[in-house]
């Protein structure tokens, strides 16, 4: 059975910054940084798209992301809280 191997975020960077800067071929990226072919193309077709979003400010940090998720969540809660509510109160009164 193939076991899948994991990748950090930064090895992912430097193999699709490898194959962006184009002074080497991808079959020579490939046997260097032991990889295939396709996925270093993945990389680095991902890493294009996403050049970007690096520029505009539509980026959120991580704390503020954090925040939204947890904003919304509270919401659910609230919600879920006042559906709980209405349905005891109509279970008492049948």
């Amino acid at each position: 059975m193939n076991i899948r191997k994991k990748f950090s975020a930064e090895f992912k960077a430097r193999v699709a910054l490898e194959a962006i800067r184009g002074q080497k071929t991808i079959t020579e990226i490939s046997s260097e940084f032991k990889v295939h072919s396709s996925q270093i193309a993945s990389w680095k077709k991902e890493a294009l798209g996403r050049l970007v979003d690096v520029f505009s400010h539509k980026l959120e940090s991580p704390a503020q992301a954090h925040s939204k998720e947890v904003d919304q969540l509270y919401q659910q809660i609230g919600k879920l809280q006042v559906e709980n509510d209405f349905l005891k109160r109509a279970v008492y009164r049948s």
